[in-house]
């Protein structure tokens, strides 16, 4: 097929593209650049591509790198020439900078070639055709274009983008693609439209997930059982329990139980003490407790606590097996904070105010102790300026009270610039029979319980006492929207500009996810939900759109970023639970500002690599056409009239039924504990309970057996068997063979592959393994690593680091590859010098093969 054939083949697959296109149901923009990632604002204006210096795909770098080529191309031109078609030249050459890049370039798909240059309008094209013709092949770099020069529609036949809204210029005059470009995307109803990242999976209840600001850039995961967990900056998972309580935690696997492991907080000098705190139920001396103690990490291992050094800091009687509280945290003030329930039962009977308005209680209040300088004496001692220190019968730990059962609170790191808002205490307060609330936590404040539920009166006769003095909520919902409140956090990231100074918090029943913007010149705060994006909004590699329905914690990372947990089984001994981050899809960070180095972690014992379950879920034709005004939503997606379809890793469609379609369960008064439903299993007994389950030694004949993903260099002449069992050393004397050196060229399979004849991709070139950059990365490029490991039929092109990122020793060796297809190895496709690239190991490039050839 000769290279005007190819024009009109593709010039007819276009047309049968626009056909579709035309029936298509009309779905949101969806701006994304060619790293595959959203637009961004750049920290500095650009000089040359001036028309995207607010919001597009460039930073000054990559701006001065087109110049360049504008100012290489114009030297082929004498004056004349250059003053026609210089405009031209610019236009085209700076839209790799647009927020639509990906879709003009016809990159959002992994599968089809790039274009050259991007996508034209049909006038615009004729109009460039007329006068600057004979630019298109120093504009391509192929020299083959000169062929369509004569020819005005082969010309534009190759050129034009049928999507007469996206192509160039209409682009830029779209109402619909340009409008509110760059803010949060909101559907019809307002509803802001997020994303989420799968972080960690199989979890049982995780109720916290901590990061102990040491520079390592570490996350710790705890189960309500009594585990806590290490996960390092790539995902991996330290197979060793950073912390088992297993033994002592009370817990049970009754649904909703809310007994268990509940709290963790890493004391502010961490780093240099080693000092943790837990907070968790108990059964001593004949009755229900909650403890707060005190662990150092093992002096030999920085991802495990000494157990043997738990030291008791506080122990509070339980009168009954609900409202157990279970937050700990660190103020600004450098205090820990501990946040109890009221007591258990309904309505607070206990006494004649209640716990939660008996300042003489510990439960139903927000303590504040001082645990500095404690290796030496008491385990804690009294803040001075704690408001109850001198109140007669009160006790002096109280820093705040009249709470019911508050879940999950957070401290703000400040506006990141101006540091507006720095240590404010955000908490949500689970309500009785009507109401949930969100609070700022004050010293001395009285927050109402049991006198009041969110704004309105609970006992009456309280209610009107006018020595009340309570403190009202931020915002309170009714149980229409959510039954059970989980308390989030005030976003102040780096990688999210649209987020920042946003509250984001959910409901554990009904699986809503909502957030909180503050008016900072009335005080007022404005109330938006959250809703997982619709159509193409998500389709970004590795976002999905949907999540578990019990909504059980929130979390923040050491860089600022926001994260949640939620179960699909809200059963402390089911691994139901998934750790989600929130990611907004509309606008990113500019490149580099958000780089941050991880302090080393020195791991003893085995890394788990992380394996994502869950994946995007698009919607077909008539779920995208057909709305759905449902609410609440404890699902990601409006209800369809019919399910949607999951796409999965090999392209094939499924159904799919989740826990976030689930309907939402009957009101509940409390935190789920009034939801005692027996889970499936029965409860193990306590020999039984949970423990680390560390991976079995390999048998004699496994550790015989060769592994995978060997590479095809360096094979013997006249070695038998497939080439599959070639590549897998399976041959009846091959694999007992002297392994040879592997020559320049050959590729091997890694990282997180869930069967054979996937993965990552790294190739051996001058006597080092190392990575392939996806730029460029195609399915032309996928056949030549999958015939050269033995395998026919397609192959899939998979992208940023979709098989796991080849981080450690492991170098980018090559960038820019583009193949034909047929050639025998990548090093002999068109590539950039070895060992020279623009990437990191996100960007690492995979292959799906198909079937291994006989």
């Amino acid at each position: 097929m000769t290279f005007l054939d190819r024009m009109k083949h593709s010039v007819k697959g276009s047309l049968i593209l626009l056909v579709i296109s035309v029936r298509m149901p009309n779905v949101a923009s969806h701006p994304q650049c060619l790293d595959f990632k959203p637009p961004f604002k750049p920290s500095e204006p650009l000089s040359f591509c001036t028309m995207y210096s607010t919001f597009g795909c460039c930073d000054t770098r990559m701006d001065s790198k087109i110049a360049g080529r504008y100012q290489h191309i114009l030297g082929f031109f004498h004056q004349s020439g250059a003053s026609i078609c210089a405009k031209y030249i610019q236009e085209l050459l700076c839209q790799k900078c647009s927020p639509f890049a990906a879709h003009l370039y016809d990159a959002e798909d992994a599968n089809t070639p790039v274009r050259l240059l991007p996508g034209l309008c049909a006038d615009y094209c004729t109009d460039f055709w007329k006068y600057c013709r004979s630019t298109l092949s120093l504009l391509t770099g192929d020299q083959r274009t000169m062929e369509l020069e004569s020819d005005r529609e082969k010309f534009c036949g190759y050129l034009e983008l049928q999507d007469l809204e996206y192509c160039y210029p209409n682009v830029l005059s779209s109402n619909r693609l340009n409008t509110n470009l760059g803010a949060v995307r909101a559907d019809p109803q307002g509803c802001l439209q997020l994303c989420l990242k799968e972080v960690a999976n199989q979890l049982r209840n995780p109720v916290a997930m901590l990061h102990a600001s040491d520079g390592t850039h570490r996350f710790f995961i705890a189960e309500q059982v009594g585990l806590v967990w290490v996960y390092l900056v790539n995902g991996s998972k330290v197979s060793r329990p950073f912390l088992n309580l297993t033994e002592a935690v009370l817990t049970s696997p009754w649904l909703g139980d809310e007994r268990g492991f509940l709290g963790m907080a890493f004391h502010p000098n961490f780093k240099r003490n080693g000092k943790v705190y837990v907070y968790y139920s108990i059964f001593s001396r004949k009755a229900e407790r909650i403890r707060i103690s005190e662990f150092h990490l093992l002096p030999s291992n920085m991802n495990a606590l000494d157990h043997t050094s738990e030291r008791g800091i506080l122990e509070v009687l339980e009168p009954a097996s609900n409202h157990n509280g279970g937050q700990l945290l660190f103020g600004n003030d450098g205090y820990l904070y501990i946040f109890t329930g009221d007591g258990g039962r309904a309505g607070d009977p206990f006494g004649k105010f209640g716990n939660a308005q008996n300042k003489s209680s510990l439960l139903g209040k927000v303590l504040r102790i001082d645990i500095n300088h404690n290796d030496h004496g008491p385990p804690y001692r009294i803040p001075a300026d704690n408001p109850f220190v001198r109140e007669r019968g009160a006790r002096p730990e109280v820093y705040a009270y009249g709470v019911r059962n508050m879940w999950r609170c957070s401290v703000d790191r400040g506006d990141p610039a101006t540091g507006d808002g720095r240590g404010r205490l955000f908490c949500g307060d689970v309500g009785q029979n009507k109401f949930e609330e969100v609070d700022i936590i004050q010293k001395g404040g009285n927050y109402g319980w049991r006198a009041k539920e969110g704004f309105s009166c609970y006992d009456k006769k309280l209610c009107a006492n006018s020595s009340l003095n309570d403190i009202l909520p931020i915002f309170a919902y009714p149980h229409r929207l959510g039954r059970s409140v989980t308390g989030g956090y005030i976003y102040r990231g780096c990688e999210m500009p649209n987020l920042n100074g946003l509250y984001v918090f959910g409901d554990f029943m009904s699986g809503r996810l909502m957030a909180l913007r503050e008016d900072t010149q009335s005080g007022q705060w404005s109330y938006h939900e959250i809703c997982m994006g619709r159509g193409q909004v998500c389709n970004f590699p590795r976002l999905i759109n949907n999540y578990y329905q019990y909504i059980i914690s929130f979390a923040e990372d050491e860089a600022g970023e926001l994260y949640f947990m939620s179960s699909g089984n809200p059963s402390a001994f089911v691994p139901a639970g998934t750790v989600y981050k929130l990611i907004d899809p509309s606008r990113r960070a500019p490149p580099g500002k958000c780089r941050f180095k991880p302090r080393p972690v020195k791991v003893k014992g085995k890394l788990l690599h992380f394996r994502p379950k869950e994946r995007l879920i698009l919607e077909s034709k008539t779920t995208a056409a057909t709305p759905n005004t449902t609410r609440p939503r404890p699902r990601p997606t409006r209800a369809p009239t019919q399910r949607p379809k999951v796409v999965t890793s090999k392209g094939a469609q499924k159904e799919r039924t989740r826990h976030t379609t689930a309907a939402p369960r009957a009101p509940t008064s409390s935190w789920h504990w009034e939801v005692p439903r027996p889970a499936t299993t029965k409860a193990p007994p306590k020999s039984q309970r949970p423990q680390t389950t560390l991976p079995k030694p390999p048998t004699k004949a496994e550790r015989a057996r060769p592994k995978e993903g060997r590479p095809t260099g360096g094979k013997r002449k006249g070695s038998r068997g497939s080439a599959a069992s070639r590549r897998q050393g399976q041959g009846s004397k091959a694999g007992k063979r002297k392994r040879l050196k592997p020559r320049d060229g050959a590729v091997r399979l890694a990282g997180q592959r869930r069967r054979s004849g996937e993965g990552r991709v790294e190739v051996h070139v001058g006597g080092e393994w190392g990575t392939v950059c996806d730029d460029l990365w195609n399915s032309k490029a996928a056949a030549v690593v999958c015939r050269q490991l033995g395998y026919r039929g397609e192959a899939r092109a998979a992208r940023k680091a979709e098989f796991g990122a080849g981080e450690g020793s492991r170098r980018i060796l090559l960038d820019d590859v583009r193949c034909g297809g047929q050639e025998r190895d990548l090093l002999q496709c068109q590539h950039g010098p070895i060992g020279e690239h623009n990437c990191s190991h996100d960007e690492d490039a995979g292959v799906s093969c198909g079937k291994a050839a006989q």
